[in-house]
C-alpha cells in the first residue's frame, strides 16, 4: 500500500501537487548572473518551503565535487546551497555567516562526526537566523549534545536519517521552536526519551523508523500535540502499551510497516481521535479479530498487508468506520477466510483490495454490506466459483438495483451497482474443475450451484504444531459454505467438541463425502461424528471451542499430544483436516 508506506499528512500531499505543478510551468532554471565558486553550478531554481509556498531561489550547486572544505566567495545572495557527497568533515561556520539569505543547506552523504562542527558559533546571537531547512542525512554522526542547534532559531525541516546515532541528550532539541519536519529514521537508537520532544511544540512530521527500538514508553510523544504523521516502521516493535500514543491529538497518518505486532494494538489506537491514514503492513498478525478496529471515526485508509501468518478476518473486526473509503488486505499468503459479516457499517468503503492472498471466495454478505463498494481486487486468490460467488453473476446479469432479504438480519437490504474488478483478466476461478481458469465475471448464474459444500481452506491450519509443556495453544479452523457450515473438533482420544445445540440427523459419511471426490476422507477418530450422538459441549477444564471455529487448550501436556481433527459440516457433505500437537518438555538446568 504505497500511500501507507510512507504515509504523508495534508501538507506534504499539496507539496506534491505543487511540485508536479511547477514541473510544468519552470522548464528551466534561470540564469544568475553571479561569481559562481569553481565546480559549482548558480542558477535561479525553484524551491518549496516547508509549508509548500513556493519562490525563485538563487541556488548554488556543488554537489559530487569530492570538495573537503567548504568553497570560498560563495554568493552572498544564496538561498540553497547543495554539497550532498562530499568529502567534507568540518565546516568553516563563519563562511556561511555572510549568507544571511541562506534558507536550506543539504550536507548529505559526507563525513560529519559530530554536529558542534556544524553549528558551533558564538552563544550571543544566531548564526544562520534565516535557515529553514538542514540536511544531514547518511553521515556519520553518533550523538547529539544538549542544544545541539540551538544556533538555528528558524529551522523547520532537519534530516538526519542514515546516521550512527544511539545517544541524543533530552535537550538535543532544545530551540528549535518552529521545527516542523524531523527524520531521525534508520539510526541505532535503542529507546524513545519523552524529554527529547518537550521542546518541539509545533513538530508535525517525525520519522523514527529503522532504529531498533522494541517497547515505546506510556505518554512517549505526550508533548506532540501538533503532530500529524507519525512513522514507526522497521522498529522491531512487539506491542504496544495502552497509553503509548496518548497526547497525539492531532495525529492523522501512522505507520507500523515491518515491526513484530502480534496482535492489533486496539486500545492505542483508540487514543488517537484524528487518524485517518493507519499502515499495519508486514507485521506478524494471525488473526484481526472482533472489535479489533471498531469506532476509528475518522480514519479513512488502513492496510494489512505482506503479512506471513496472518490466516482469518474475524466477524465484525471492522465495525463503524464511517470514513473508510480504501482497505488493503494483499499478499497474505495464508489469508484464507474472511467472515462473511467482518466488515460492519463502513458506509463508505468504495475499494477493496485483496488480491494475492489464499481466499477461496468473497462472501455475498460481505459485498451486500457495503453499500459504497465500486472496485474489487480478487485476482490472485484460489477461488472457487460456486455458490459464495453467485453475487458477480448477479450483478452482471442484473444492470438495476433491486431489493436483497438478508436472512441473518431479516432487514432489507440493496445490491451493489456495478463493482469493477481490477485485472479481470487475472481472476480466474481455480474451482469446480470444470470451470478452472475461466475469468470470473463471465461465469454465468447457471453454471454456478445455489449451495456447496464446505471448505475448511488448505493454509488456515498448519500439519503440526510444536508445544513446550504448559503452554496455551489455540488452532483456528474455519470454513465457508452455503449452508452455513458448523465446526467441531476431534481430540486425540476420541473426545468430540462441539456445538451443544447440535440437532440435526447426520448422514451417513460415506454418503456425505461421495458429494465431492476434491474433499478429505474423515480420520477414524472423527467416527463418533456420524454416530447419531450429541457432540460434547464448547468447553472443558482443558478445551474451550470458540463460536468461530477456534480450540483453545488452556495448558498442553504429554496427554493433549497427538493428532486433532476439525470437521467443518453442512447438510450436503463434511470437510476435515488434521493438525499434529508435539510437546517438547522443559529441560532441567536451562
Amino acid at each position: 500500500m504505497r500511500m501507507l508506506r510512507e504515509p504523508m499528512v495534508l501538507q506534504q500531499l499539496i507539496l506534491c501537487v505543487c511540485v508536479c505543478m511547477s514541473s510544468a510551468l519552470v522548464v528551466h532554471p534561470l540564469a544568475w548572473q553571479v561569481s559562481c565558486p569553481a565546480g559549482c553550478v548558480c542558477q535561479i531554481k525553484p524551491w518549496f518551503s516547508p509549508q509548500s509556498v513556493s519562490h525563485e531561489a538563487p541556488t548554488v550547486d556543488c554537489n559530487n565535487l569530492f570538495l573537503t572544505q567548504l568553497p570560498s566567495l560563495l554568493p552572498p545572495d544564496t538561498h540553497t546551497l547543495r554539497l550532498q557527497s562530499n568529502l567534507l568533515s568540518t565546516l568553516e561556520t563563519h563562511l556561511l555567516h555572510t549568507l544571511y539569505n541562506l534558507t536550506e543547506l543539504d550536507l548529505s552523504q559526507n563525513r560529519f562526526s559530530s554536529v558542534r562542527t556544524l553549528t558551533l558559533t558564538q552563544l550571543q546571537a544566531p548564526s544562520l537566523p534565516s535557515l529553514l531547512s538542514l540536511h544531514l542525512e547518511e553521515n556519520q554522526l553518533r550523538a547529539l549534545p544538549a542544544a545541539s542547534f540551538c544556533s538555528l532559531p528558524a529551522l523547520q525541516e532537519l534530516f538526519l536519517s542514515h546516521n550512527r546515532l544511539s545517544y541524543l541528550a533530552p535537550g538535543a532539541f532544545s530551540g528549535l521552536v518552529s521545527l516542523l519536519r524531523l527524520h531521525l529514521n534508520n539510526n541505532h537508537l535503542t529507546s524513545i526519551d519523552p524529554r527529547w520532544f518537550t521542546a518541539l511544540p509545533q513538530l508535525q512530521v517525525l520519522m523514527l523508523g529503522g532504529n531498533p527500538v522494541e517497547v515505546l514508553p506510556d505518554g512517549g510523544f505526550q508533548a506532540l500535540g501538533s503532530l500529524r504523521s507519525l512513522v514507526l516502521g522497521g522498529m522491531g516493535i512487539k506491542g504496544l502499551p495502552e497509553k503509548a500514543l496518548e497526547g497525539l491529538d492531532s495525529l492523522e497518518s501512522l505507520s507500523f510497516y515491518d515491526n513484530l505486532l502480534i496482535r492489533v494494538p486496539t486500545q492505542a489506537l483508540r487514543r488517537l481521535p484524528g487518524l485517518k491514514f493507519l499502515d499495519l503492513n508486514k507485521n506478524r498478525l494471525s488473526l484481526v479479530q472482533t472489535g479489533d478496529f471498531k469506532d476509528l471515526v475518522h480514519l479513512t485508509e488502513l492496510g494489512l498487508n505482506n503479512m506471513e501468518e496472518l490466516v482469518a478476518i474475524e466477524r465484525a473486526a471492522m465495525e463503524n468506520l464511517p470514513e473508510l473509503t480504501k482497505l488493503e488486505i494483499t499478499n497474505n499468503p495464508r489469508l484464507s477466510y474472511i467472515h462473511p459479516e467482518a466488515f460492519l457499517h463502513l458506509d463508505k468503503l468504495e475499494s477493496l483490495m485483496l488480491n494475492s492472498n489464499a481466499l477461496s471466495a468473497l462472501h455475498q454478505h460481505t459485498v451486500l454490506s457495503l453499500p459504497s463498494l465500486r472496485e474489487v481486487s480478487l485476482h490472485s486468490n484460489p477461488l472457487r466459483c460456486d455458490c459464495l460467488f453467485r453475487w458477480v453473476a448477479d450483478e452482471h446479469t442484473h444492470t438495476d438495483r433491486h431489493t436483497h432479504t438478508d436472512r441473518h438480519t431479516h432487514t432489507d437490504r440493496h445490491t451493489l451497482q456495478a463493482v469493477r474488478f481490477i485485472q479481470p483478466q487475472a481472476t480466474l476461478c481455480s474451482e469446480p474443475p470444470e470451470l478452472r481458469a475461466r475469468r470470473v465475471k463471465e461465469v454465468l448464474i447457471t453454471e454456478m450451484s445455489a449451495s456447496c459444500l464446505p471448505l475448511i481452506p488448505p493454509g488456515i491450519l498448519p500439519t503440526y504444531v510444536g508445544v513446550r509443556e504448559g503452554e496455551k495453544q489455540a488452532l483456528h479452523c474455519r470454513a465457508l459454505a452455503e449452508p452455513k457450515p458448523t465446526i467441531y473438533w476431534v481430540t486425540p482420544n476420541g473426545l468430540t467438541l462441539g456445538q451443544s445445540d447440535h440437532s440435526r440427523s447426520p448422514t451417513p459419511a460415506s454418503a456425505q463425502m461421495s458429494n465431492s471426490s476434491s474433499y478429505h476422507s474423515l480420520p477414524p477418530n472423527a467416527s463418533v461424528l456420524w454416530s447419531g450422538l450429541t457432540p460434547t459441549p464448547t468447553s472443558s477444564p482443558i478445551y474451550r471451542l470458540l463460536p468461530e471455529g477456534t480450540l483453545e487448550i488452556a495448558a498442553v501436556t504429554v496427554q493433549e499430544a497427538g493428532l486433532y481433527t476439525c470437521v467443518a459440516e453442512n447438510t450436503l457433505g463434511a470437510d476435515t483436516h488434521t493438525v499434529t500437537i508435539g510437546v517438547h518438555r522443559h529441560r532441567r538446568g536451562g
